[in-house]
């Protein structure tokens, strides 16, 4: 499976836990774990809450694509 989020390396960068990121968004220590080894995404409101508790971009959080034209 390829990787599709950063949240790993973004959190890493911050220098803050998986278990920070689950209390400070409500949600499960276990699914932030599998959304840092990318075994399932979380969803786009959910992004939105990420990016806000860890104050960064939407965009850091996602491994960037290239469209050829």
């Amino acid at each position: 499976m390829e990787d599709i989020n950063r949240l790993k390396v973004v959190l890493a960068e911050k220098k803050r836990t998986a278990k920070w990121l689950a209390t400070e968004i409500g949600k499960d220590p276990a699914t932030i774990s599998k959304w840092c080894t990318n075994t399932t995404q979380p969803s786009l409101d959910a992004l939105r809450d990420i990016s806000n508790a860890l104050e960064v971009n939407i965009q850091e959080l996602l491994v960037p694509t290239h469209v050829n034209k």
